[in-house]
């Protein structure tokens, strides 16, 4: 009879009965607590990614949106390979099974073609010049030849028949064409005058002669800002020399254009620069 009046007689029992009851709410609880965290995470309930490659933006969202899912832009490049404006890498990849709500991480080709600076290729061998342009997504679509001081140099730079100047800017992907020297030529001709040429001017008169370009003197620093306002005021041989086919004029610059009419251009090769 003692032993069953144990939990009556002391303070046992109410312990125990206690411990039992903090047990159970506390199973409730963390039951409670996992039927909640797998409703707030969703666990268990997954999307399957749909592939928006080659899709443009508009047309991937409603795609994204229609599975609960987001898109988010993270970056752009160019690929002349796939249409302007369009996606062309995904994360996670199509087919994936993502979480509802989950951010699809797209890379875009851009809209337009990015514009790359012309690098100077005179005096440049042609070989080192298609690499240098290669490097810059540029290409090379023919290489002419003409008479020069030097053999396999780059002459100058021409698109759709036109010079163009170092630093000139042009579409990623566009080609031009290579002059090339091949030595010197066996007949004579006349060294044209070239003052108040800009060079790129006097560079396309001279091959137009079979002569080059040699020494550019400039009579102040030259900037991106005055480059083109340079203009040649003195040569050297003189206008009208006789010279083989390939030869070299050198030429000095001045943005001061009254200096074209004011030189004397008779003076002595020597004294030139």
């Amino acid at each position: 009879m003692r032993q069953k009046n144990f939990f009556k007689d002391t303070n046992v029992g109410f312990v125990l009965q206690s411990l039992l009851w903090a047990v159970l709410v506390a199973v409730v609880l963390l039951v409670v607590l996992l039927v909640w965290l797998r409703h707030y995470t969703e666990h268990g309930v997954e999307e399957e990614v749909p592939a928006v490659t080659g899709l443009y933006i508009e047309e991937a969202l409603p795609l994204l949106e229609a599975r609960g899912l987001r898109a988010e832009v993270v970056d752009s490049t160019y690929s002349s390979k796939v249409p302007l404006g369009t996606i062309v890498e995904q994360t996670p990849p199509a087919a994936s099974h993502v979480k509802h709500g989950r951010v699809i991480y797209l890379i875009v080709n851009a809209k337009s073609r990015r514009m790359v600076p012309l690098p100077d290729l005179t005096d440049m061998s042609y070989r080192q010049a298609q690499a240098m342009l290669r490097q810059l997504g540029l290409g090379v679509e023919d290489i002419e030849y003409e008479p020069s001081e030097y053999k396999d140099l780059v002459l100058d730079v021409r698109r759709r028949g036109e010079s163009l100047a170092a630093g000139t800017r042009l579409e990623e992907g566009s080609s031009v064409t290579l002059v090339v020297g091949y030595g010197k030529g066996t007949e004579q001709v006349a060294v044209p005058d070239l003052r108040g040429k800009s060079l790129i001017e006097a560079r396309a008169l001279l091959l137009s002669c079979y002569l080059t370009v040699g020494m550019a003197d400039y009579d102040e620093e030259v900037t991106d800002d005055n480059r083109e306002q340079f203009a040649v005021y003195r040569q050297s041989p003189a206008a009208g020399t006789m010279l083989l086919q390939g030869s070299h004029v050198d030429i000095s610059l001045s943005t001061d254009l009254e200096k074209a009419v004011t030189t004397d251009n008779t003076e002595e090769d020597d004294t030139f620069f």
